[in-house]
């Protein structure tokens, strides 16, 4: 049976928390770091080329949305701890929030900054991604405020996703914007990948090939232009496990950071691809069971009574609901684990509590543990696994889990 860690951050607390492990984090940053950087000797893909500075590839660590649930500031550190290059975050709140906890790498403003934030940005050394053209003289004012040293910042270009980024027919203006910014220095290019797992032939699975190409061709522009390019990245977590070709100079794992991969297509590559990069899942979302009763049939449970036992029943509820992290979806369709048995979620999952029905399982008492995902003892419910089962991704359960549960590291 899973018990909370005998840790005295977890007395006097209401009995809902998370485990992360630290040592399956810096495992996954490690594997992935060794996966893009191959050696010659023995390449994990027929890429093994260093960057073109002739040094390792650079792996910048998502940790945007509190680490995808995970808790920013303490994911950072333990990560900047194994090597991470730099970190990737939001908004400049993001980064500041990583800052005041200590970490000094580079932090990249994945969506950039509100005008009004260049003073924030540069007191904290965040490195802004500018995806309009006017931002630059944004910035260059506030960097002629700071004096000497150049403000480095980061171009996305859009290659082909719609969402940010200049388009490639705006890059000769970008170059006379950036040619009138003294005070501004280009660290780097990058683009989003809108479809990076998709391997099928159609519109969808040729749509990377065509980004990339897309992408080279503004950045041969860009130089063409006299333009240092800087670090140039692109791949994400499905292009870093499963198209080694965009790896370029650094590369942006999310969700494989936390022990996930993404959404395959076809799914069959998936057991392939996670043989090639193993990956431990690092948080397992916990609550214990504060009431029994027993049912009966025909009874209905729960709001709207959505839930009907045709059988007499025996319902526990747990300490925690949708205002914790578990998916309001999961209603009569998820399962929690309990004493290494499965026991259905029924009825409507509620703000603070849900019910499961441990009709099946032996011996429940209250106090027991409840595992929504992650390990119990020698059994596994893969975030993942939940995810398919209401049709969302891995990372939508990831980041649903607030700042009211206690996040309870492991190491």
């Amino acid at each position: 049976m899973s018990r909370a860690p005998k840790n005295s951050k977890t007395l006097n607390m209401r009995p809902v928390w998370a485990d992360v492990s630290l040592p399956a984090l810096v495992h996954n940053f490690k594997a992935i770091r060794a996966y893009v950087n191959p050696s010659d000797a023995n390449p994990a893909h027929s890429n093994p080329r260093k960057d073109k500075r002739g040094a390792h590839r650079k792996v910048l660590c998502i940790v945007k949305g509190n680490a995808y649930g995970h808790g920013g500031p303490a994911v950072a550190a333990a990560l900047e701890e194994a090597g991470s290059d730099w970190f990737g975050v939001t908004c400049t709140e993001e980064g500041i929030t990583l800052r005041k906890a200590g970490v000094r790498k580079p932090i990249l403003i994945l969506t950039s900054f509100v005008a009004g934030e260049e003073k924030r940005l540069l007191d904290h050394n965040l490195t802004a991604v500018i995806h309009r053209c006017d931002q630059l003289a944004q910035l260059e004012r506030a960097a002629a405020k700071r004096g000497k040293k150049k403000v480095s910042f980061h171009l996305k270009i859009d290659s082909g996703m719609n969402r940010l980024g200049i388009a490639p027919a705006d890059v000769d203006c970008f170059a006379r914007q950036l040619a009138k910014a003294r005070h501004l220095q280009l660290g780097g290019v990058m683009t989003h990948f809108a479809s990076s797992g998709v391997f099928t032939d159609t519109p969808v699975g040729r749509q990377t090939r065509e980004q990339e190409e897309r992408f080279y061709a503004t950045l041969a522009r860009l130089r063409a232009l006299g333009i240092d390019t800087g670090i140039v990245h692109l791949a994400n977590s499905a292009a870093i496990a499963a198209r080694p070709e965009s790896w370029a100079d650094m590369v942006r794992p999310g969700a494989i950071l936390y022990g996930y991969h993404p959404g395959y297509d076809p799914a069959e590559l998936r057991a392939e691809i996670e043989k090639r990069l193993p990956l431990q899942p690092a948080m397992s979302l916990r609550a214990r069971i504060i009431s029994l009763r027993d049912v009966a049939a025909g009874a209905g449970v729960g709001y709207d009574a959505t839930f009907v036992p045709c059988k007499p029943s025996r319902i526990a509820v747990l300490a925690a609901g949708y205002g914790d992290g578990i998916h309001r979806s999961l209603g009569n369709r998820g399962s929690v684990l309990v004493r290494g048995v499965l026991a259905p979620i029924v009825g409507i999952v509620s703000m603070d509590v849900t019910m499961i029905d441990v009709t099946e399982v032996p011996v429940v008492e209250i106090g027991d543990t409840a595992t929504v995902y992650g390990t119990d003892g020698n059994f596994v419910l893969p975030a993942s696994q939940v995810a398919r089962g209401i049709g969302t991704v891995t990372s939508d359960l990831l980041c649903a889990v607030s700042q009211r549960v206690p996040r309870i590291y492991l190491s």
